[in-house]
Parts: C-alpha cells; sequence; structure tokens
C-alpha cells in the first residue's frame, strides 16, 4: 500500500493525544489497532498512522506523514541518519526520531560559559521511525511509538521547534512589516491576526527575530557599504536628477556620504532662502551622525534639501560636506542658515558661506540659561519673565540693549561668563538682530530636529547603512506625498472668509491655504487696531498704530504710496514674509489692494514650484502604463483576499475556492514564461548594476547598554531629589515609620 503527501493532513484537536496510538513494534511485528487499514487497501482516511509496511511514493510525503503524526500525538521530530547507496551515491534510507532522542554530549557541558547553560532537552527517547527505499517505493521498516516523557496536547505541541517554520507568505509580510519600522512584537500581533490566533501562527517571535537575524548577517556578508554604493548608482541611472559622493580612506572603507535626489534639488531653488542644519546620531549601526538639510516649503512643511552621514563631526568633515552640498545645489549658497551653538559647524560654514547669514538656535541657547544661571534662576521667580521680555519683546537693538543692561545690573550679572559669552554672540540669536533678516518665521533648529523624529519613525540605532537609505526614500516620499495632499487641498477647496474686505477674498486665491490662514489671522486682527497719521518725510505717510484704547504697545507703519512700499516697526513682513496686522490696518482703511498683493511672495503661493528648474531634470512620476511585476502581485493579492472572504463563508464555498485555487496553481506552474510569444512587454527586465570598485563598512561601533536619548533635560530634572526627613528624630534619610530609635 501507498501513500502521498495530498493524503496527509494534519488533524489539530485539542481531544486527540498519545493514547490514541495502540500500536507496538517488537522484533519487527506489528500490532494494528481495528481502524487500521489491512495491507494492500487503498488509504482513503486523509490522516494516516505510521506501521511497518507503510509505503510512500517518496521522501516528501514520508516526513509530511510522520510530522502529522507527531503533532498530533504530541511531539516533534527530526532526522537523525541518512544512508546512500554504495554504487551512485543516491538516498536510500532515513531514521527520524523524537527530537528527545539522546542525550546532550559532554563537550556542550562546558564549565566556564559567558552565559547561563540552556536547560537539558535530551532524555534518551526510543520513539523512531525508519524508511528504507525498495525499488520505486519508500517503505517503513521499523517504528517505535513508546516515548519515556510527557506528551503534549496537539495544540501545544505548534510551539515545539520541529514544527515551527517561517513561511514564504509569512516571510514577505515580516520583510515589509520590518522595513516599516514595526518592532517584533508587533509583527507577531499581526502573524498571529492573520492566522486567527497564536497557536496558528506556526512560529514564535524568537523565530522572526532569527529570520531578520539571519537577513541581516546575510546582507553583511555582501557588504554593508558595498550595497549602500549599488543603491546609488541604481539611483543615479533611474533618476538623472540624483547625485551623491562617499569619501573612501586609505583602506577603502566607506567615510562621509552625502545624497540628494532631483525633488530636493528642486524644492531647493524654491525654497532654499533658509536653511536649517543639525545632526543627530542613533541612526546606524556604525553611530554616523545623520545631518539633513532642511527647509520649509510653501504649505510650511518642513522639507529636506538632501542628507548626509558622516564619520565624525569635525571641521574637515562639516566643509566637505558644505561644498557638495552646494555643489549639487547648483553653487546657490541659502541667505540664512540655522544651526546649534556648534564650533566645528560655525567654522565650517565662515568658510564655505561667508556671505550667508548664520543663525544661532534660541531654543539651545535658552535651554542652557536654567543651567548656567541657576543661582539666579531659582532664587529669583522674577528673573524668568525678565529674562524672556528683554530677549523676546524688545522691538529694536536699543530697547534690547537697554533692557539688558537693566537686567544685569539687576540681578548682578555684570561679571557672569557664560552670560558675557552669549551676548558677544547677541548678532547671531536675538531676535532684535534679526528681524530685518527673513527666516521663513524659523528662529530654531526645530525643523530639523521634526526630520530627525520623522526618520526615527523608520530606523533604529542598528540598521544598517544600506536599509537607512531605503528608508530615507520612504520619509522622503511620505513628506512629498503630504505636500502633494495640501496641494490638493488648497486647490479643490474655499477657505471661510472672516471679513468682508475685498483684500482677504483676492488675496485667498493666491496664497495656499496655510498661508491664508496666517494672513487671514493678521487680517481679522487688525480690526481690533487704530492707526493714526503724525507726520510725513521723504514722501512717506508716517502712522502710529496701536490697540484701540491702549497706549501700549505702539507700532511706526511708514507709507510710501508713490513707490508702492511699506513697512512696520515690528518687521514681520521682513522676517516671516507675511504683512502683519499693524501695516493692514493702514492699508485696509485706504483700501490698497494692489499694494497688497504686491507683498506676496510666491514663496508663499499656490504657484511657488510653477516655473521650470534649468539643469535638474525632475520626474512628476505619470500615471504607470506598463505594470511592473510588485503592481500586478498587488492587483492579484487584493482580487484573491476578496476570494478568501466569500470562501470563509461556508464549508461549500471553501472547498470551492480551493479547488479553483489548486487548479490555476497547476496551471500556473505549466505555463511556460516564453508563451507571450516572447514579447515581454508589461514585465520590464530589471537589470543590476555591477560595480568593480569594492567599498569597505565603516567601523562598527558597539555601545554598552541602551543608547541615551537626544533630548536635552532640563536641570532641574537631574537635580537630586529632597531627602526624607524623620518628624521624631529630625534625621535625614529616613521616615517616622522606620525610625531607629524607636524599633
Amino acid at each position: 500500500m501507498s501513500t502521498s503527501r495530498d493524503h496527509v493532513e494534519i488533524v489539530d484537536s485539542d481531544n486527540s493525544s498519545a493514547d490514541e496510538v495502540e500500536m507496538i513494534v517488537e522484533d519487527g511485528q506489528v500490532e494494528q489497532n481495528k481502524n487500521m487499514p489491512k495491507e494492500g487497501h487503498t488509504m482513503s482516511s486523509s490522516y494516516v498512522e505510521p506501521y511497518v509496511g507503510l509505503e510512500f511514493d517518496d521522501v516528501e510525503d514520508a516526513l509530511s506523514c510522520y510530522k502529522a503524526f507527531s503533532r498530533r500525538t504530541g511531539f516533534s521530530i527530526r532526522t537523525n541518519h541518512t544512508w546512500l547507496s554504495g554504487i551512485d551515491k543516491s538516498l536510500i534510507g532515513v531514521e527520524y526520531v523524537c527530537s528527545r532522542e539522546g542525550f546532550r554530549q559532554n563537550h556542550s557541558k562546558l564549565k566556564e560559559r559567558a552565559r547561563p547553560e540552556a536547560p537539558e532537552t535530551k532524555c534518551g527517547c526510543k520513539t523512531m521511525m525508519t524508511i528504507k527505499k525498495n525499488r520505486d517505493k519508500w517503505v517503513v521498516s521499523k517504528f517505535v511509538p513508546q516515548h519515556n516523557h510527557e506528551l503534549l496536547t496537539p495544540r501545544s505541541t505548534s510551539l515545539l521547534r520541529g514544527h515551527r517554520r517561517v513561511t514564504p507568505a509569512q516571510k514577505n509580510l515580516i520583510d515589509t512589516l520590518n522595513e516599516l519600522g514595526i518592532p517584533t512584537w508587533k509583527i507577531m500581533s499581526v502573524l498571529s491576526k492573520e492566522s486567527g490566533g497564536d497557536y496558528n501562527v506556526g512560529c514564535i517571535a524568537k523565530d522572526i527575530q532569527n529570520y531578520l537575524g539571519n537577513r541581516r548577517k546575510q546582507l553583511l556578508d555582501e557588504g554593508d557599504a558595498q550595497k549602500l554604493y549599488e543603491y546609488f548608482l541604481e539611483s543615479e541611472r533611474n533618476n538623472p536628477g540624483f547625485v551623491y559622493s562617499i569619501q573612501v580612506d586609505a583602506d577603502g572603507s566607506m567615510g562621509n556620504c552625502f545624497w540628494a535626489d532631483a525633488r530636493s534639488r528642486a524644492a531647493y531653488q524654491y525654497f532654499g532662502d533658509v536653511v536649517t542644519f543639525d545632526a543627530t546620531y542613533l541612526t546606524n549601526r556604525y553611530k554616523m551622525p545623520f545631518v539633513p538639510f532642511t527647509g520649509v516649503n510653501h504649505h510650511h512643511q518642513s522639507i529636506m534639501f538632501g542628507c548626509a552621514l558622516l564619520i565624525n563631526e569635525t571641521a574637515e568633515s562639516y566643509t566637505w560636506l558644505l561644498k557638495t552640498w552646494l555643489e549639487a545645489m547648483l553653487g546657490r549658497a541659502p541667505s540664512t542658515i540655522i544651526i546649534d551653538d556648534d564650533k566645528s559647524m560655525a567654522k565650517a560654514i565662515a568658510n564655505v558661506l561667508p556671505n550667508t547669514t548664520h543663525k544661532l538656535c534660541l531654543w539651545h541657547i535658552l535651554q542652557k540659561v536654567p543651567e548656567h544661571l541657576a543661582h539666579v534662576y531659582n532664587r529669583y521667580a522674577q528673573f524668568k519673565y525678565d529674562f524672556n521680555r528683554c530677549i523676546h519683546e524688545t522691538l529694536t537693538i536699543e530697547e534690547f540693549e537697554l533692557e539688558w543692561t537693566e537686567m544685569c545690573l539687576k540681578y548682578k550679572l555684570e561679571e557672569n561668563s557664560w552670560l558675557q559669552t552669549i551676548y558677544v554672540k547677541r548678532e547671531k540669536w536675538v531676535p532684535a538682530y534679526l528681524r530685518s533678516t527673513f527666516c521663513a518665521g524659523m528662529s530654531t533648529t526645530q525643523r530639523s530636529e521634526s526630520i530627525n523624529k520623522f526618520c526615527k519613525d523608520y530606523v533604529r540605532s542598528s540598521t544598517m547603512v544600506s536599509d537607512f537609505v531605503h528608508q530615507y526614500d520612504k520619509a522622503l516620499n511620505a513628506r512629498y506625498l503630504s505636500e502633494k495632499e495640501k496641494g490638493v487641498k488648497t486647490k479643490t477647496s474655499r477657505p471661510i472668509l472672516k471679513t468682508s474686505s475685498s483684500i482677504e477674498e483676492e488675496v485667498a486665491k493666491l496664497y495656499t491655504r496655510k498661508s491664508f490662514l496666517i494672513f487671514q489671522d493678521e487680517l481679522f486682527n487688525s480690526q481690533w487696531f487704530k492707526a493714526r497719521k503724525i507726520r510725513e518725510e521723504d514722501g512717506r505717510k508716517i502712522y502710529l498704530v496701536g490697540i484701540n484704547g491702549y497706549e501700549k504697545p505702539i507700532y511706526e507703519v511708514a507709507l510710501g504710496m508713490e513707490k508702492n512700499v511699506v513697512s512696520c516697526t515690528c518687521c514681520k513682513f521682513e522676517f516671516i514674509g507675511f504683512l502683519c496686522r499693524h501695516i493692514l490696518q493702514v492699508l485696509t482703511k485706504k483700501d490698497c489692494l494692489d499694494l497688497v498683493q504686491s507683498y506676496v511672495l510666491e514663496r508663499w503661493t499656490i504657484n511657488a514650484k510653477s516655473r521650470m528648474v534649468d539643469r535638474i531634470c525632475v520626474d512628476e512620476e505619470p500615471l504607470e502604463t506598463v505594470p511592473t511585476a510588485l503592481v500586478l502581485k498587488h492587483r492579484l493579492m487584493r482580487q484573491f483576499y476578496i476570494v478568501a472572504e466569500m470562501g470563509s463563508l461556508s464549508i461549500k464555498k471553501y472547498e470551492h475556492a480551493c479547488k479553483g485555487i489548486e487548479t490555476i496553481h497547476q496551471e500556473l506552474l505549466l505555463m511556460n514564461e516564453d508563451d507571450d510569444g516572447g514579447n515581454r512587454e508589461g514585465h520590464p527586465v530589471q537589470s543590476k548594476i555591477v560595480s568593480n570598485f569594492s567599498l569597505q563598512d565603516p567601523p562598527i561601533i558597539v555601545s554598552i547598554g541602551r543608547p541615551k536619548s537626544l533630548r536635552h533635560k532640563n536641570p532641574k530634572e537631574n537635580a537630586p531629589m529632597k531627602k526624607r526627613r524623620c518628624s521624631i528624630c529630625k534625621q535625614e534619610g529616613h521616615a517616622r515609620t522606620n525610625c531607629p530609635s524607636h524599633r
């Protein structure tokens, strides 16, 4: 008699156990129960219990049968011995045993181990099944069913190592989720949901970790940096506007690396007037600082102008990076660049971008105030308000200097070294000095920090650089998709107007939605102000504008109708690029619509990206007319999902769906790829660029323990907690409940 794998089905019933097996093998004799098929009869049952003399068409059928039996019985198996023919070295015999057969070898019981010794799993179990080849069949020659250990239930058996396997479909899903930065435990939850329960997954979280680890190891064996280089070559071929640059040291190892795609380079030509420049760690296994160039687009979203991975943070590395980046941006330097207070960065900027206004991040400086001025900050509650008023509420340089001097005298800080250090750099961070400098509303490196946070949703500290560039590309695509969504919303909707002014209605047609909301807020609040003309000079009319009913604050607005110019002492237009409420109060009374429209900056409008950019080829990614293999696969998966939903409604529909899928499967296996008559249209050949240059990986930096957080903590967070004082003995370090004098 014989059976094949088509007749074997794993029955996962909680009621089945080892007690159902009644066969005993001794000296080659078989004792069968009354349900056992007799010799020569055709196997009709979907579940087969092995016995001596049972025949199989091939080894795979025998293994499937024994695995099904072991799973239902409550144990797992492994291959113990194989026999080869002495004539042609072909396989002629296999011995399968219980996974607990034998005993642990002595050489495994080491006295000195870095890790605790694993528990023993082998206990000398004699359960086995031996098959031997007899002409074209495989026959069970020996079968021992008795165990010397406790058996598991069929549900628990699925957790044994011998019955666990990550299927190809699960591997595809795991790869997809891992690329999106989903942790292992969440991947396991997704698989459990898809399988209908934890016991039906077929693997455990450790198997997922092992699979991802082996995949990562294989990538490392192929060369992490080399994969990165091949990715750059492929991107350069597929995207003509893509640029990259890699420094290589004397040993051929990867050094500093910069890259930017065509979209980032084109975006810089539209919105590259203000750039933030910052570095962050913990984005890759080599601890190379990630340095993004960030700006703000017409929807007030953070946008990237390229990025780099640096081997270190020296002035030489930053100088190389800025020169490379400037060349990629067609030699156009930004008008303003914002960084944190880093000396290496500052030195590189002064060398490469001498004509660019260099600003320091205001947030980083203010965060250091409680640390360096703790003795004043904690003693005087009013100091915090005086310091903030001096920095944020002074409009002119003269006002700031006066407030600063008074503050230093009031709190006796004239000799404070740190305060004097930041005062020397005041032209780079104090708002009063920078109000006339266009910064697109940015005074900190918050845009870079948001990009860093955004990228960390896709990467972790163990990410390889070859994976990092793929994840960065995903983050970049998500950013541009968000920009497209905002653009579609702006073009397909109309904002709600708050005033009856014609200025608001006309300007709404020019600005993007977010930009218009900023302008609308200024226009609406201008109604609370009152303007009065005080004088005329040099062809300009000077107005004093203040809140109606209040004496302060007062702003001075200068209006030149002949030259179509207007300005305000608050310098909001010069700093952000929007007319302030003080100017709008004057212009709405004069009904100067043309003048208002002339002060609408193109970078904030709907058509900010309408002009063509020379020397940069940007593909807008038109709709695909030739579907790729991945697109076809996803289309089929959507159709199969519909079939699966319908097939799960009843047993009859389920069986019909299974037969149909199996039929299609067999037909596809018989089909030849050349059946299309050699026409490969719709299935473009993906050629792989092979480089003769070999790039070595940078040195791996292994950190001990959990990586430190990048957030700068306030000194109050690190301050020691106040010690407890006993109410009985008045001593510190304990409470009255455990006072030593009352024990």
